[in-house]
């Protein structure tokens, strides 16, 4: 029996072909199992795809830039004599997902981001036709990834127009904004006829400052994750007109209704978050108001009968969004069990790519930091999301005297192309209401 293995790309979930970023390994390097060998893309997440086996790099199958697919080789790893006897004909891996802040079907959960850092203009305006007028390229098909692809499109650029900056040309999100820009400011397209753009903000250019002359400074460059988690944020940033709605829930009585469950469930291991409270409001609020469990597809509102939950975990690499599946069918300790599970995994590098996807509203909690409100960045393509802040004790009057009420900010951001001021203070008031009296879920 041959004591040479091939590894192969595992199930990588719904993606079909996946790209080669990185190559972490030469030939000859002795690998231990669970070690990663390369890492790949897709326009969604970034994961490594480890060894299954301890052995040595006898051949390298796979090069930067190379699509992979389920099966696809990476190397060929000479086995021990004990991992040889052990090897099938074909031993696979288990990917080890890096987080990526957009790693959902619905891209991740985000912290807010200041409009003044962003590049392009909240709104791009209209020209006469309704639409960025460029014309529209005669070449073959250009050579962008899907979430590009639609990025362009949402903003009516055709990317045969763009020239590419990425490997072998190859057209990146920063090369559409770019291209996007230069219309802005009436430099016309790359054939030369200019933009309309109705209004003609003429936006300034980006200061280019030479740091150095006003004292010593360090570069350093943005990690790949950041990289990809800024491209989506920026974009929902940019093409979701977005609202918050901050209000206060009384949860007193629930805060104690956590700390008895957590001293009865004690040898059960399950500890009760506020989270799991959060998560199971949300679905009765939800279900109140189904305009929030939707989503944009072109002209059509499309109402989800499913109710699945993101919530942001704050990890090493960066801020991902889990995604609890039909949480309207599981219980306050049956949600904190799943996202305990969930969150670990995140923490240690573990979430799959499928345990990201299929979200219909977000949940961003600060709490075990700090804050009073803040505006958390809508996960596209959801219409909501639901930012939490830390809880503070305040004094309340009851009409006879002050007493004590622990109070917990929630701050709700939504998309007014869907939802207006009016349904938004609603749902929160109608989430406060169930939070100061967790009866209500039940009816």
């Amino acid at each position: 029996m041959s004591n040479t293995a091939p590894i192969q790309v595992p199930d990588i979930g719904d993606f079909d072909t996946v790209e080669v970023i990185e190559v972490l390994v030469k030939v000859g390097d002795a690998v231990k199992a669970e070690q990663s060998l390369i890492t790949v893309e897709s326009d969604k997440a970034s994961m490594e795809i480890p060894s299954s086996h301890s052995g040595v790099v006898k051949s390298i199958n796979v090069k930067v830039g190379d699509k992979v697919k389920q099966g696809s080789v990476v190397v060929h790893l000479e086995l021990g004599a004990a991992s040889a006897a052990a090897a099938p004909a074909a031993a696979t891996a288990v990917p080890t997902p890096v987080p990526s802040a957009v790693a959902t079907a619905a891209p991740e959960a985000p912290p807010p981001v200041p409009a003044a850092a962003l590049s392009l203009p909240t709104a791009i305006p209209a020209s006469a036709a309704g639409k960025l007028e460029v014309p529209v390229s005669t070449g073959g098909l250009p050579h962008a990834s899907p979430s590009v692809r639609k990025f362009a499109r949402e903003l009516g650029v055709d990317l045969g127009l763009v020239k590419g900056s990425g490997p072998k040309s190859r057209i990146t999100q920063e090369d559409v904004q770019v291209f996007v820009k230069a219309a802005l400011a009436g430099k016309g397209t790359a054939t030369g006829s200019s933009a309309s753009l109705g209004g003609g903000l003429e936006l300034l250019p980006w200061p280019k400052v030479d740091f150095t002359k006003f004292g010593a400074v360090t570069a350093q460059p943005l990690s790949r994750i950041k990289k990809i988690s800024g491209a989506n944020l920026h974009r929902n940033w940019v093409m979701i007109p977005h609202v918050t709605n901050n209000d206060e829930a009384n949860i007193t009585e629930l805060e104690s209704l956590r700390i008895t469950l957590n001293k009865e469930n004690e040898k059960s291991g399950v500890k009760v978050t506020m989270l799991a409270f959060l998560i199971k409001a949300c679905v009765a609020a939800l279900k109140k108001f189904p305009e929030f469990n939707a989503s944009i597809d072109g002209d059509q509102l499309m109402l989800k009968q499913y109710y699945h939950i993101g919530f942001a975990a704050d990890t090493p690499n960066g801020l991902v969004v889990p995604v609890i599946r039909d949480a309207d069918k599981k219980g306050i300790i049956e949600l904190a069990q799943e996202s305990s599970d969930l969150a670990k995994k995140a923490r240690d590098g573990k979430l799959a790519p499928a345990e990201m996807q299929g979200g219909c509203f977000s949940i961003s909690s600060l709490g075990g930091i700090g804050g009073t409100h803040f505006t958390p960045i809508i996960n596209a393509p959801e219409l909501a999301i639901l930012g939490v802040s830390r809880s503070f004790m305040k004094p309340v009057w009851d009409g006879k005297q002050f007493g004590p009420q622990l109070t917990l900010p929630l701050s709700l951001s939504y998309d007014h192309r869907v939802i207006d001021g009016a349904a938004a203070a609603r749902f929160n008031a109608y989430l406060c209401s169930l939070l100061a009296d967790f009866r209500r879920v039940a009816l």
